[in-house]
């Protein structure tokens, strides 16, 4: 059975800078299309950046240019890393795989993933 564990989240001052990281069990990351989204509370979930099985990247624009997904398929573990972060950041960030009709999109992806991760949460104080 595949599975999903986030790591790293935390609190942070806003300008300052965050890493997540996303370790896939009983699966091959490469295969996958993966993805970061959060929610607050009170919010609906947001597709964040996305990176497809060839390691093409896309991102929403609230995070372009500050949040960077990478994976590193050795071993099977996405990442997420935050700058410039912002009080409006704040949220739990999940990780999640799967095989949705296209791998592009992150506010859309997340309809076609199969796994998701329970979530870590990221404070940004102002």
């Amino acid at each position: 059975q595949v599975q999903l564990t986030e790591s790293g989240g935390g609190s942070v001052q806003a300008g300052g800078s965050l890493g997540l990281s996303c370790t896939i069990s009983g699966g091959t990351a490469s295969t996958y299309c993966m993805a970061w989204f959060r929610q607050a509370p009170g919010q609906e979930r947001e597709g964040l950046a996305v990176i497809d099985s060839d390691g093409r990247s896309f991102y929403a624009d609230s995070v372009k240019g500050r949040f960077t997904i990478s994976q590193d398929n050795a071993h099977d573990t996405l990442y997420l890393e935050m700058t410039s972060l912002k009080p409006e950041d704040t949220a739990t960030y999940y990780c999640a795989a799967g095989l949705p009709p296209s791998c592009r999109t992150p506010d859309l992806v997340q309809y076609g993933m199969d796994y998701w991760g329970k979530g870590t949460l990221v404070t940004i104080s102002s």
